[in-house]
C-alpha cells in the first residue's frame, strides 16, 4: 500500500468512526487519563501537541492543566467532532489543526510536549513520526506515546484481527520497539506504564466498520481464543457477552542526551 493510499484508508475509517469512538465510554477513562497526565507531568506553562488527536478527548483532558493545546489530524471528521468536545467543555485553550503529520506544520521546538495516543498502529513508519514529534519538541521537552504494546509471540495473530475489524490499521509495535524508537531518538529519563483498555466485543463492533462478512471472523476469532490468549487480548466471557482488554503503554521520555 501507497502512503497515499493509506492515507485515503484512514480518512475513510475516521470520518465513520469519528461519533462512535468518541462517544464510547472506554476511551475517556479517568484513571487512564489521570494516569496519562501524572506520567507526562502537564503543568499551566506547558504548551501540548497532541499528534493524529482524533476527536479531541486527550487535547482537551490536556488542555484543563496545560497553558495552550493544538491537536492535529488528518481526518476533517475527527477535527469537527473535537470542536464539538472542546464546546461541550467550554475550554478556550485549545486550536484544531486539520492537516497530515509527516512532516508536521510546525517548527522546530515549538512545544513543549508532544503526545499521541492510539496512533502508532495506524502508521506505515511509526518512527518517521516519533522523529517529527521529537523535532517539534523543545529540548529538555516530554514526548509521550500511548498505544497498544503486543508480544512479538502474539503481533501477528492480533494485527491479523485488528486488520478485519479496521482496514487502516498496520501493525502494532511491541514493547522493545517502543522503547528502541526512544533510545534511537537518545530520549533521556524514559519511564513506562501500563494499563489495559477494557471492551465488550459487540460494543466495539459497533463502533468499527470491518468489511461485511468480517464482523462473523472476528466474533469467531475471539471465541476461539477464550482460555487461550494467542491474540494477547485475554478475552474471556461475561455472561452472554465476550469482553477483552487492549494491552496500552505509556511511554514518557524527554528530549535531550542518553544518561541526563
Amino acid at each position: 500500500m501507497t502512503q497515499a493510499q493509506h492515507r485515503a484508508s484512514i480518512i475513510e475509517q475516521f470520518t465513520r468512526q469519528a461519533v462512535p469512538f468518541a462517544d464510547m465510554p472506554e476511551h475517556s477513562q479517568e484513571s487512564a487519563f489521570q494516569l496519562m497526565l501524572e506520567s507526562a507531568g502537564v503543568t499551566s506553562r506547558d504548551t501540548v501537541l497532541d499528534v493524529a488527536c482524533g476527536p479531541g478527548l486527550v487535547a482537551c483532558a490536556f488542555a484543563a492543566r496545560a497553558a495552550r493545546v493544538t491537536g492535529i489530524d488528518i481526518t476533517p471528521a475527527m477535527i469537527d467532532k473535537a470542536r464539538q468536545v472542546q464546546k461541550e467543555k467550554r475550554l478556550t485553550n485549545v486550536e484544531w489543526n486539520n492537516a497530515d503529520v509527516l512532516p508536521l506544520p510546525y517548527g522546530d521546538e515549538s512545544f513543549s510536549m508532544v503526545i499521541t495516543r492510539y496512533s502508532f498502529h495506524h502508521f506505515l513508519d511509526p518512527f518517521q513520526v516519533f522523529a517529527e514529534m521529537h523535532r517539534v519538541c523543545k529540548q529538555d521537552g516530554v514526548l509521550m506515546v500511548v498505544d497498544v504494546a503486543i508480544s512479538p509471540q502474539k503481533r501477528g495473530a492480533y494485527d491479523h484481527l485488528e486488520k478485519l475489524r479496521d482496514s487502516s490499521h498496520t501493525s502494532a509495535c511491541t514493547p522493545e520497539e517502543l522503547l528502541g524508537m526512544a533510545e534511537r531518538l537518545k530520549l533521556a529519563r524514559v519511564t513506562t506504564h501500563w494499563y489495559r483498555l477494557e471492551m465488550e466485543l459487540e460494543r466495539q463492533l459497533a463502533a468499527s466498520f470491518p468489511r461485511p462478512g468480517d464482523d462473523e471472523t472476528i466474533r469467531a476469532l475471539m471465541r476461539n481464543d477464550i482460555g487461550q490468549d494467542g491474540l494477547g487480548m485475554g478475552a474471556h466471557w461475561v455472561g452472554t457477552e465476550i469482553h477483552f482488554a487492549y494491552p496500552t503503554l505509556i511511554m514518557v521520555g524527554r528530549k535531550g542526551g542518553l544518561g541526563e
